[in-house]
């Protein structure tokens, strides 16, 4: 008999507050379980970099590495904060001072080879020689990959291309799944042989793992909260447990504090590069178009060359004055969202605006899809303007029910939460890899 010990990370964001606490107990159950003759193995299943961190940021996410490798991962998979919120070169280039194995079957160049840096699977063999067989897969933004030049393919395709190899190579199969409980789910019913599904991507919680057929799922939810753990028992009698660590609960590191400070501090020195200086205070409110909000909005509109655009003031989380670094413009705007434009006729225009301008909109809380702030805030428009019936005029005409109109937005308004009516079935053109902090700057260093 032998005893596998399997713990696992995701959706961390960048959260280093509880990092020195995590990192300390890793280490302490790997040489707890090595002594004990017991093997331990470490992944972390995708979206530990999220770039609002200015560690994440200054450092373009090879300080997060570094913190993987001092804590002994054995392999990780990319999330889509790793796969689509880096220029080309910026993944391309982000692993290579890795110690640890980047396992992702489903992301090839646009030549149709896997890139050097990762493999699809790879097998891991223990001291007594069970074989264990490894392969990752990250959600399916195929859209925001090929922009970027990346080539990414139907996640449960290509793990049917490679389960029979799993299969005639391993004694146990895991799977690293930046993909979704929902589909981890399905995945454990269309592919039995999977003995264990570490998952991430919905920031799902279990507790105690979740057994669908003969699949063992687990995932640790987001930010570092949880750390989990999987218990296999190999051998005569094969069994699985999973268990999650309230990392609040884990004992505490001396000097933690500090230490999550400094990364904070290292970052903000690095991003402290002068971007412009400004000759007043611009202000911020959630609840009030300002100047700030309205230049952020015209510089979209600029940006994709549109007729028109709106953003939500939300998007704004604080002033900017006198000097301005790229630390100030990552603290006011933190949120990895890209610009994108949509062509609609007028009377498509027509139901967006309204629906920008409904009672429940400005204290609408948003979560994920890239926003990193709370509150929706109230609707910002450059050149839409109403007349006193409320009427829709564009860059000083009367909306054409019948013309077709450039809309600029944010690209968080696209993605299946919003405008359910108008969106689904309409083309959009993302601008990557620009975020609007990106474009801000542009704005402000063009005024100045």
């Amino acid at each position: 008999m032998e005893i596998i010990h399997i713990y696992h990370t995701n959706d961390v964001h960048s959260h280093l507050k509880r990092w020195p606490r995590i990192q300390d107990f890793l280490k302490s159950r790997r040489t707890q379980h090595e002594e004990g003759g017991e093997e331990f193995f470490l992944f972390d299943i995708g979206d530990f970099i999220d770039r609002w961190h200015p560690f994440s940021e200054g450092t373009h996410g090879q300080g997060n590495i570094e913190l993987l490798n001092d804590s002994g991962y054995t392999a990780v998979t990319i999330g889509n904060n790793e796969g689509v919120n880096f220029p080309y070169e910026g993944l391309n280039h982000l692993y290579d001072q890795r110690t640890f194995d980047v396992i992702v079957a489903n992301l090839y160049n646009k030549n149709s080879h896997h890139p050097t840096w990762l493999k699809p699977y790879k097998i891991y063999s223990t001291k007594k020689g069970t074989r264990i067989g490894v392969i990752g897969l990250t959600a399916y933004f195929s859209l925001l990959y090929d922009l970027l030049g990346w080539h990414l393919t139907e996640p449960l395709e290509e793990l049917g291309n490679w389960i029979q190899a799993l299969k005639e190579q391993s004694d146990v199969i895991i799977l690293l799944s930046h993909l979704g409980l929902n589909h981890d789910e399905r995945i454990a019913l269309d592919f039995p042989e999977i003995d264990v599904i570490l998952g991430g991507h919905t920031h799902h919680t279990l507790p105690d793992g979740k057994l669908v057929g003969q699949t063992l799922l687990a995932g640790a939810g987001k930010h570092g909260k949880y750390v989990g753990h999987v218990t296999l028992q190999v051998g005569e009698q094969n069994s699985k447990q999973a268990k999650l660590y309230d990392v609040m609960e884990i004992p505490a590191v001396p000097d933690e504090k500090a230490i999550s400070k400094e990364l904070y501090r290292k970052g903000k020195k690095l991003l402290n590069q002068k971007i412009t200086t400004l000759p007043k205070e611009y202000s911020h409110d959630p609840f009030q178009a300002t100047e700030l909000s309205q230049i952020l909005c015209q510089a979209l509109r600029e940006w994709c060359d549109a007729d028109c655009a709106f953003i939500n003031a939300g998007l704004i989380l604080g002033p900017l004055t006198g000097r301005v670094s790229a630390y100030d413009l990552l603290s006011i705007c933190p949120h990895p969202i890209n610009p994108c434009k949509i062509h609609l006729t007028g009377r498509e225009l027509n139901e967006v605006i309204n629906e920008t301008k409904s009672d429940d909109w400005t204290q609408r809380q948003v979560k994920g899809l890239g926003f990193r702030g709370t509150v929706m805030g109230v609707s910002v428009y450059d050149r839409i303007t109403f007349n006193e019936n409320n009427e829709i005029y564009i860059n000083g005409n009367e909306l054409d029910l019948d013309q077709t109109y450039i809309l600029a937005l944010p690209d968080m308004f696209t993605f299946g939460h919003f405008f359910k009516g108008v969106f689904p079935n309409k083309k959009k053109e993302y601008l990557l890899p620009e975020f609007l902090r990106d474009l801000l700057k542009w704005k402000l260093q063009k005024q100045s």
